[in-house]
């Protein structure tokens, strides 16, 4: 029986003027919180990537953590295109598994720099994709504007969604009004409101 997933495909933007590796490092940390390598998630080409999100539902929280935490490091910033759909082969390795979900990720993913956006999605849902890819246009808005401390927040916010904010501030070693500051700045409420309605809306589609 085919399987109902997501994938996520994308590139570090910067990643070649990089001075420091350190960015390396943290995405592999990341994607690696998500599963394992090569058959759920593989870093090629130096700076491109390839996830598979076993839940449709949870791959739009994933694409904000792997920005917040490409984004925490000075002028870097990533590309991803979200593939809704059916993953018809299991291969060893993510990048030869295919199915209708491997190719919207990599059809949308090739459209990003003419679409001029950093995140958007495609499955065989329409109506479905024009209504979250207006709302992401407009969160980019302000996700792509990200400072690093920002984007520190956020990924924590994404990463552990219970934390209070005097946890966060600990966790930081910052005062709580400053993680009140830095979450205002990053919208990060009305951004977790759109993964809200992102995975409500997902929850009633139904594989074509």
């Amino acid at each position: 029986m085919k399987k109902f997933i997501a994938v996520i495909t994308g590139d570090v933007i910067g990643s070649r003027k990089a001075v420091s590796p350190e960015w390396l490092l943290a995405l592999k940390a990341k994607l690696g919180q998500f599963g394992s390598a090569p058959k759920e998630w593989e870093i090629y080409r130096g700076d491109e990537f390839q996830l598979e999100v076993a839940h449709p539902a949870q791959a739009l929280i994933k694409a904000l953590q792997l920005k917040a935490c490409i984004k925490k490091f000075q002028n870097l910033d990533v590309r991803m295109a979200i593939g809704i759909g059916e993953k018809a082969y299991e291969a060893e390795k993510v990048s030869e598994s295919n199915g209708s979900a491997f190719s919207h990720s990599g059809t949308q993913f090739d459209q990003l720099k003419k679409q001029k956006v950093t995140l958007a999605i495609a499955s065989n849902h329409q109506e479905f994709d024009t209504e979250i890819n207006l709302m992401l246009k407009l969160a980019l808005v302000t996700m792509d504007n990200w400072t690093q401390v920002s984007a520190e927040v956020a990924e924590i916010v994404f990463d552990n969604p219970d934390l209070l904010q005097d946890q966060i501030a600990k966790k930081l070693k910052i005062k709580q009004s400053a993680v009140s500051q830095r979450s205002r700045r990053a919208q990060l409420d009305l951004i977790l409101e759109m993964v809200q309605h992102y995975q409500k809306r997902i929850m009633q589609l139904k594989p074509l």
